[in-house]
């Protein structure tokens, strides 16, 4: 049993209750009371005093290469086309499962240390992004991914099924899902076949559609559809689908989405690779939609609150109106993301599983706050973040990381240099 005693609860609609008692037992919040009313049975273990602090559901990444936190900062100030195929590609083609589990370490801290609590995984090397996610604690969504275009795309395929047999009972905290990497990767009958895997399995896909302008433009041209089009065709949109940015979505796609269709928008990515306003912004309010931070390489950071923000203040500044996306709506794109996970997170109520933060905001980013929603939306940082919990487990205690993170550290540095002293690779795929 866990209590956090006299909290203000932001709620996911950013309501704020104060004065609340919350107990948390079994992964659970077992009750919430008025602070001080007497609650009978076993002493709680561990009490937090929140009587300064706030507790919300923990944040959400929608879309996130975790493992390459290990290439931040490699490719600047480049086109997409360069930092895709001479830089990012050719490096990953050198990964060893070691850079790969080390790499994903890194992102899990990064994001537990932001408050994020659940995250949806697309990489490959999926044995060890599952490894560091078990061995963290965080929840994970892990769609490992398929190129089609490969020589060795069959065996690929058949070794992902065998993967998601084998993993898809191990932990509560972890589901699976397909990977196709993106519609330009799995040209052919090779979408579909993906498609009828997950249908088979009973599973949803993860995949990257109309990141920019050219990739719709290209797809026109060689198949006269547009990415989500295609999608469609093969039977995608029958399925629970995460769309990996979907930036250049138009009002044709959209009579196309499911029920289940959710967007993950990563705005840093597309203001670094200058990929374009696209279809998004004009869209967003007829779209089920929360935030991703794409990988580091490309946004810098695995920090979705970041994302969030940029989104907000994009589409005032862009669009020459301050009265949009108000700090409210946001935190409510924010929360949003919880359902992809289906995991019962996002909300703070009884019977509601424990995926929490406790926030911190009587700090020199964010004092003096008029209303902690907007504090945290447009001054916070990970040093507001006092506790991350998952699953009624803290993964963040008082402002330490409960992971050795120093370790984590030594071990990236020292790989980051094995790996330029490697050089790159010859890429298998090409943008």
């Amino acid at each position: 049993m866990i209590k956090l005693h006299n909290a203000i609860v932001i709620t996911h609609a950013g309501e704020c209750l104060s004065h609340r008692d919350i107990y948390i037992e079994g992964g659970r919040i077992a009750r919430i009371c008025e602070s001080g009313t007497p609650v009978q049975g076993a002493a709680p273990t561990d009490t937090v005093d929140c009587s300064s602090y706030f507790v919300s559901p923990g944040l959400v990444n929608l879309h996130a290469h975790t493992a390459m936190n290990l290439f931040k900062g490699i490719a600047e100030d480049v086109s997409a086309e360069i930092w895709f195929n001479d830089m990012i590609w050719p490096y990953e083609s050198r990964m060893t499962d070691r850079d790969i589990y080390a790499g994903t370490l890194l992102g899990i801290a990064e994001m537990l240390n932001n408050g994020v609590t659940a995250a949806a995984d697309h990489y490959f090397g999926e044995e060890q992004v599952l490894r560091a996610a078990k061995e963290t604690g965080i929840r994970m969504d892990i769609a490992p991914t398929v190129f089609g275009m490969t020589p060795d795309y069959r065996d690929r395929l058949a070794q992902v099924s065998a993967f998601i047999q084998n993993h898809r009972e191990d932990s509560p905290r972890i589901t699976l899902r397909f990977g196709p990497h993106s519609d330009y990767t799995c040209p052919g009958d090779t979408l579909a076949e993906i498609v009828d895997a997950a249908r088979r399995m009973g599973l949803p896909i993860h995949l990257h559609l109309s990141e920019t302008r050219l990739q719709v433009e290209q797809s026109l041209e060689r198949t006269g559809r547009t990415p989500f089009q295609r999608l469609r065709d093969a039977g995608g949109f029958d399925l629970p689908v995460l769309v990996a940015h979907g930036l250049w979505v138009t009002e044709d796609d959209l009579a196309l989405l499911g029920d289940d269709t959710w967007f993950a928008f990563c705005p840093k990515t597309y203001m670094r690779l200058a990929a374009g306003r696209g279809g998004f912004f004009e869209h967003a309010d007829r779209l089920h939609f929360s935030f991703g931070t794409d990988g580091a390489a490309s946004s810098g950071s695995v920090n979705v609150l970041e994302q969030a923000r940029l989104y907000a203040m994009l589409d005032k500044f862009e669009r020459d109106d301050a009265t949009l996306r108000p700090a409210l709506e946001i935190w409510r794109r924010l929360m949003a993301g919880h359902a992809v996970f289906g995991a019962g997170t996002g909300k703070i109520e009884e019977n509601a599983t424990a995926d929490l933060v406790i926030w911190d905001l009587q700090t020199p980013d964010t004092m003096a706050y008029y209303h902690p929603v907007s504090a945290i939306l447009y001054a916070a940082n990970s040093a507001n973040v006092r506790y991350t919990m998952v699953e009624g487990e803290f993964l963040k205690y008082d402002g330490r990381l409960k992971m050795d993170f120093p370790a984590v550290a030594r071990e990236a540095m020292a790989l980051q240099k094995a790996l330029l002293a490697r050089g790159k690779g010859r890429a298998k795929v090409y943008y």
